[in-house]
């Protein structure tokens, strides 16, 4: 889900740290060790026979750096925003708990598939109202889908819908009405296409998902089988949406006449970037933006059943959610010490100030893919939950064709190669691609950032899946390779001077709270540095809203932001980083995407593992050759929590900041 990812809380957050005995019970050794430092051992302490109790049970605090971008769940693409909208809105299948691979009713009771796998036919759920009362219809449902799909643009989720729905490789609505993709995130030009054309594509969507009232249900026709449907339908992007209310509120009206007006909108046009109306356990009171977002329990909930086996039923036990932003880590850990928050963001190159706090360990069991029962070790008031496996990380991508709106991009100082700029190709050059990557060092951030809780990332598939290929060839810190590619560049200046004669000045930009993606761009900032003085980059940080913006406008010479797989499959990976969100955004060039598109469009509609495996290889090498990005390392799980707070759990197709509130509680 979701590709620009705000933050890094616990779970791409964490480190100092490791108890290394977690079995440990009450007066047993504990071996603590301190990552580059001396063991220590401590002495655990019993269990306090007092509880761990909240001024204020019926509230629950969460303090984050960043917040959402918009509350659209058609077009919010982003995991602080997922957060919000996965409390508030709801989709037809849900993740069975921790599983990312199984799924539960939640507004369809059931669902049935037609041998060909093409047809999805769901029963919707009756007795459903959304947060200002409306009943839940199939029309709602059926309409939710297609006004997500023909909103669409490269900024939302709406890729991993069309390509099911129309056919592997179309990623956007704008491909029904032009193949050539000269529409794409063009509104105005798609507005003066072909009327007809825009009532085929328009007609199309509509086949495609199909309500019926009197039977209640809703059928979705795909282009091919596709096995990840269901995960796909399970995530935000398949919230469904009051039709009656979106219309009233200057959403799409239903009509093939008028859904041109809607294609790509943004986030700032969007109108329903601040107010939501949803199915869910929460409703939004109020948003100050900058501030803090605050839900309240929605007392009309539908759930009578539990999604799982002792699983909650019937409205929130929490009464309210109070959602604050916080930038300053200063401010988040004295809101921790104090027990002002229950839940705050804790990047990783700080967890050294917070696991003394720590009175409860919880540690992942990978042999049974579950966690452990937790070890309280003494009365300090956090409780720990790591070691899962994640399905996300940040990596690096170079943007190969920089916009610089009349010569007026501060990140690329002249624009020219004068010793005070880079020119907007300065990264189609692949001498500098190359040197980006041996000037990394990949050991400094592994445990400088991360703690020593990560290793390399080998390619962009995760471990584990189809296209991992552990002896895949990655690059390695190597000052002595990042000057000879440097020299190599083919880059002059206007009077002839190569550019490690010359120099050059850049800013490299990071979203301000999040101290792992500075950490990268300070790491890259001094070993160039280091490798010639006259290579100046400047780091810089930028609220996530601007960071975003930037993103797609190109303005970023490089940006690191991070992956959280939508479904679990290399497909979800390798379009994003290659073709698709990132690749778009990073301009790859059109020769290298056809390759590289070609390999990906073959990797996923063949059925056989070892064929795919094949492919897969092809496209690393394709991938390795190209060196679009600096791939970094994805840390396992870490969660932080007051001792009070009860409920939560970890699904790794959630990410970083995705929280499930239903179920939790307080003492």
């Amino acid at each position: 889900m979701r590709v620009q990812r705000t933050s890094i809380v616990g779970l791409l957050a964490v480190g100092g740290l490791l108890l290394s005995a977690c079995g440990a019970g009450a007066g047993t050794p504990i071996v603590q060790t301190v990552v580059g430092g001396t063991p220590m051992v401590v002495t655990a302490t019993p269990p306090p026979a007092a509880t761990f109790k909240s001024n204020d049970p019926a509230t629950l605090l969460v303090a984050h750096f960043g917040e959402p971008e918009t509350l659209d769940p058609a077009l919010d693409y982003e995991n602080i925003g997922g957060e919000t909208l996965l409390n508030i809105y709801e989709t037809l299948v849900f993740y069975d708990k921790e599983s990312a691979v199984e799924f539960v009713p939640q507004l369809a009771t059931g669902w049935q598939v037609s041998q060909d796998s093409l047809t999805y036919t769901f029963t919707i759920r009756q007795g459903v109202v959304f947060h200002n009362g409306d009943p839940m219809t199939p029309e709602d449902v059926a309409y939710s889908f297609q006004r997500g799909l023909l909103q669409g643009g490269t900024a939302s989720p709406q890729w991993l819908l069309t390509e099911p729905l129309f056919g592997v490789g179309i990623d956007d609505i704008s491909l029904l009405v032009d193949r050539e993709g000269g529409l794409y995130d063009e509104p105005e030009k798609l507005q003066a296409a072909d009327p007809a054309a825009l009532r085929v594509a328009c007609e199309r969507v509509k086949a495609a998902v199909v309500a019926d009232t009197a039977a209640g249900t809703v059928t979705f026709h795909l282009a091919q089988a596709w096995g990840p449907f269901l995960a796909t339908l399970a995530q935000t992007w398949g919230s469904v949406m009051d039709k009656k209310w979106v219309t009233e509120n200057g959403g799409w009206d239903g009509s093939c006449d008028t859904w041109a007006k809607h294609y790509a909108i943004t986030s700032e046009d969007d109108p329903f970037t601040s107010i939501t109306n949803g199915t869910g356990p929460f409703r939004l009171e109020r948003w100050e933006k900058g501030q803090e977002q605050v839900l309240v329990r929605f007392d009309d909930y539908w759930r009578t059943e539990p999604a799982w086996q002792g699983g909650p039923t019937g409205p929130a036990r929490l009464e309210r959610v109070v959602i604050k932003k916080v930038e300053e880590w200063g401010t988040r850990f004295a809101m921790l010490q104090a027990g002002d928050v229950d839940l705050a963001d804790v990047n990783r190159d700080v967890v050294s100030q917070v696991d003394p706090m720590v009175g409860e360990w919880c540690h992942f069991d990978l042999e049974r893919n579950e966690y452990a029962p937790c070890e309280a070790t003494g009365d300090a008031p956090l409780r720990l939950s790591m070691g899962a496996p994640r399905s996300d990380r940040a990596d690096v991508f170079f943007v190969f064709s920089i916009n610089n709106p009349e010569g007026g991009n501060p990140l690329i100082g002249s624009g020219r190669l004068d010793g005070n700029g880079i020119p907007p190709d300065f990264f189609a050059d692949l001498h500098i691609r190359r040197a980006f990557n041996y000037c990394f060092d990949w050991e400094t951030f592994i445990t400088d950032a991360l703690q020593g809780e990560a290793v390399q990332s080998v390619g962009i598939p995760v471990e584990g899946m189809i296209g991992y290929e552990p002896d895949g060839p990655r690059y390695t810190y190597d000052p002595a390779k990042c000057e000879q590619e440097f020299r190599n560049s083919t880059l002059v200046s206007a009077d002839g001077k190569p550019l490690w004669e010359v120099g050059f000045r850049m800013q490299l930009a990071y979203n301000v709270g999040n101290s792992i993606r500075q950490t990268v761009a300070e790491i890259l900032a001094e070993d160039i540095s280091q490798v010639n003085p006259k290579f100046q980059v400047e780091v810089v940080g930028l609220p996530w809203a601007a960071f975003l913006r930037a993103q797609r406008a190109r303005t970023l010479p490089v940006f690191i932001t991070g992956w959280i797989e939508d479904v679990h499959d290399p497909h979800n990976w390798y379009v994003p980083y290659l073709v698709g969100t990132y690749g778009r955004r990073q301009v790859i060039p059109e020769a290298a995407k056809a390759e590289l598109q070609a390999l990906i469009d073959a990797g996923v509609t063949e059925t056989d593992p070892a064929k795919r495996a094949a492919i897969y290889h092809d496209l690393n090498q394709a991938v390795y050759a190209l060196t679009p990005g600096i791939l970094l390392a994805p840390p396992n799980n870490r969660q932080y929590e007051q001792r009070w707070v009860h409920g939560w759990y970890f699904n790794p197709l959630w990410g970083d900041l995705h929280y499930y509130y239903y179920p939790m509680y307080k003492d």
